[in-house]
C-alpha cells in the first residue's frame, strides 16, 4: 500500500500478459524522503542520458579523484590557511565570476540584475580592494549567478543529452558549450589582468580550482544511496530548469 502523503493513487495498468505495472502511474514528489524517492515513479529517472555508460565511468572517476586528490588537498588548504584568507580568496574569484554574470544578464535583457551586478563589480573592486572583501552583499547587492547555458536556455535552446564532465561534474550538452563560452569570454575581457597573469602563473588556476572545490558543499557518497547517480542527474536537470526560468 502506498503512503497517503507524497504518492498519488491511481489505477494500475495491466499488460497483455496480465501483470500490473503500478509504478507507471506514480507521481514524483520532490519533498519525499530518500526511501520514498527510491520507490517512487520511474518518471523521475527519465532523463535523456544516451551516453549513460560513459557518464557512469566518468562519475566513478570523479568520485575517486575527489576522494584521493581533491578532498585531501582541500583539507590541507584549510589547515594551512586562516579562515579570513580563504574568505578573501573566495571573494576575489567570485568578483571575477561577476564578469560573465554581467555579460549573461545583459544578453538575457535582465536590466535590474545587470545594474545590480555592475554595482557589485564597482563596489567590490574599489572598496573591496580587487574583490578581496565583499561589501556589496552587505549593501544589499547579493551575487546573482548567470551563465551562458542559462542564456541559451532563455532563447529556447534545449538542454540536450546529459553529460558527466571529468572533475567538473554534472552538465548537459547545452551547458557544456556555455561553460566554454564563459571561459573564453572571461579570458578575453581579462578583468584586472588576471587571465593574462594566470597564463604565466598556473598556480593561480590551481588555487581557483581548490577554492571552487572548497566552496562546494556536495560530497560524493553523501546521499548514502545506490541510486546516487540517478539522483544527482535528476536534481541537476530540475535545478537548471529553475535557473533558466527565473
Amino acid at each position: 500500500m502506498l503512503l497517503a502523503t507524497g504518492l498519488a493513487r491511481a489505477e494500475p495498468t495491466v499488460d497483455e500478459d496480465g501483470f500490473t505495472n503500478p509504478l507507471d502511474q506514480l507521481e514524483f514528489n520532490p519533498y519525499l524522503d530518500q526511501r520514498e524517492f527510491e520507490r517512487s515513479t520511474m518518471g523521475a529517472l527519465a532523463v535523456y542520458d544516451p551516453w549513460e555508460s560513459w557518464n557512469r565511468r566518468v562519475y566513478h572517476f570523479n568520485y575517486r579523484f575527489d576522494e584521493w586528490v581533491f578532498l585531501p588537498v582541500v583539507r590541507g588548504y584549510r589547515y594551512v590557511t586562516p579562515s579570513f584568507v580563504r574568505t578573501g580568496v573566495s571573494n576575489f574569484f567570485g568578483n571575477l565570476g561577476d564578469v560573465p554574470n554581467l555579460l549573461n544578464s545583459l544578453l538575457q535583457f535582465k536590466g535590474k540584475r545587470s545594474m545590480q551586478t555592475t554595482g557589485r563589480l564597482l563596489v567590490n573592486t574599489t572598496i573591496g580592494i580587487a574583490g578581496l572583501w565583499d561589501p556589496a552583499t552587505r549593501m544589499g547587492l547579493p551575487r546573482q549567478s548567470e551563465d551562458f547555458g542559462q542564456t541559451l536556455g532563455f532563447y529556447g535552446v534545449p538542454d540536450g543529452p546529459y553529460v558527466m564532465l571529468p572533475l567538473l561534474g554534472p552538465s548537459n550538452l547545452r551547458d557544456t558549450g556555455g561553460r566554454v563560452f564563459d571561459f573564453v569570454a572571461e579570458n578575453q575581457i581579462n578583468y584586472l589582468n588576471v587571465a593574462e597573469i594566470s597564463s604565466d602563473h598556473p598556480e593561480i588556476t590551481v588555487l581557483r580550482a581548490v577554492d571552487t572545490r572548497y566552496s562546494t558543499n556536495f560530497r560524493y557518497g553523501q546521499l548514502n544511496s545506490p541510486f546516487e547517480y540517478e539522483k544527482v542527474r535528476y536534481v541537476y536537470r530540475e535545478a537548471r530548469k529553475l535557473q533558466v526560468a527565473e
